[in-house]
């Protein structure tokens, strides 16, 4: 492993032949080739209708229609949620930054790992830290705020993550924003696809007329009348989650010929990474830190041999390979096997980076940052946990 860190760390600034990392899988339904999957659904722009991203690729040379069945955002989410169940369960520390508060006596959390805008995201600009100051206000919300391409240190001491998974300060108003790319860029297509159609609908044993009905502030009541008085709410028992849905058509999956994960490490985009005025030991020690968590990341998420997508999206992995991918000639890259299948390989390999970078000067927390929500997104929260009545059953 501690070879396979050398060959990262000379990469991550290119200074050697290696251009990126890929991981590349194949995937078939749990159920068998051909059984249905669920992909995620859109608004198509035309018909304004749900449907499934689907567009034409070149699929080893021939062009193909492809289904989307995983973005590259929800996957990076994968892997920020893996790398936060391997901080619970103390396997290996990432510093991050952690929003505390209860609600109604339910504890809520909500870290950088899970925030939809990561660090930068309203969540954090709107909380405060134990003495009441404004995060951005703070010697380590000032230092995120204030930071710039060419000095990106307080997010590697702070949110590491995020320069691998990428970040955008579109929350504060400031004439040049913190735009930081992504390093690591994973998605799952289908091949081929097949949409199909299904009834969905609804029984009720009891078979509860699907009658009008007043709601009221206890609930829900029969009508009085035939005509509801003025102003007096009213929904149809179906809508309240009683009574029988016929059966209607509607999106029934897609069948594809093959499920395909392509991943990749842009060790480009590593290189760009700037810290200051940072040594150059610690500058290459920084940037294969930011590689080993993204690989770390990736193997956490994606190594198990069944992946759960979304219901109706269960995977199985058929096959993976892993490579060093080079510079080329004759037209084609080089490319070479990366011996890191498991997630316990590449926590040694993390383990390592973090040993390289500390030593080389870099101050790595051994907890999140803890800050709490402000008056104002307290009250918030609070409203989001409080049940106000009955309300329409979500379609099925």
């Amino acid at each position: 492993m501690k070879d396979i860190y050398e060959r990262l760390l000379a990469a991550a600034s290119l200074r050697s032949a290696d251009g990126a990392i890929r991981i590349v899988s194949e995937y078939e339904p749990l159920a068998g080739m051909g059984t249905p999957l669920f992909p995620p659904t859109v608004k198509a722009k035309e018909t304004n209708a749900a449907g499934y991203l689907v567009e034409p690729r070149y699929v080893d040379g021939d062009e193909t229609q492809v289904v989307l069945l995983d973005q590259p955002q929800s996957q990076a989410n994968r892997c920020e949620t893996a790398l936060l169940d391997s901080v619970k369960r103390r396997e290996a520390f990432i510093p991050h930054l952690e929003m505390v508060t209860d609600s109604h006596g339910v504890p809520v959390r909500m870290t950088s790992l899970e925030a939809p805008h990561r660090s930068r995201d309203a969540y954090f600009r709107d909380s405060v830290d134990g003495a009441g100051t404004k995060f951005d206000e703070t010697e380590p919300g000032a230092a995120l705020r204030d930071a710039s391409a060419g000095d990106l240190s307080a997010y590697l001491r702070l949110v590491p993550s995020d320069l691998a998974y990428g970040v955008w300060d579109s929350h504060r108003k400031r004439r040049i924003q913190v735009k930081i790319p992504r390093s690591y860029r994973s998605e799952m297509i289908g091949i081929k696809p097949l949409v199909g159609v299904r009834a969905a609908g609804r029984v009720d044993r009891l078979n509860l007329a699907g009658d009008t009905v007043e709601l009221t502030d206890a609930g829900w009541a029969p009508s009085t009348s035939e005509k509801p008085k003025k102003g007096v709410k009213t929904a149809r028992m179906s809508e309240l989650g009683h009574g029988m849905i016929p059966p209607s058509e509607g999106l029934g999956g897609v069948s594809v010929t093959a499920v395909q994960r392509s991943a990749s490490l842009s060790l480009a985009k590593l290189a760009m990474l700037r810290f200051g005025n940072a040594s150059e030991e610690l500058t290459a020690a920084a940037r294969a830190l930011v590689g080993a968590i993204a690989l770390l990341g990736d193997r956490l998420a994606f190594s198990a041999p069944a992946l759960h997508l979304r219901s109706g999206c269960d995977l199985l992995m058929v096959s993976e390979r892993i490579e060093w991918v080079q510079r080329g000639r004759d037209g084609s890259p080089l490319l070479e096997p990366l011996e890191l299948a498991t997630p316990q390989e590449a926590l040694e390999l993390f383990g390592i980076a973090v040993d390289r970078a500390c030593g080389a000067g870099l101050r790595w927390a051994s907890d999140p940052l803890v800050v709490h929500p402000n008056p104002s997104l307290q009250q918030a929260i609070d409203k989001s946990y409080v049940i106000a009545g009955v309300g329409e059953a979500e379609s099925e």
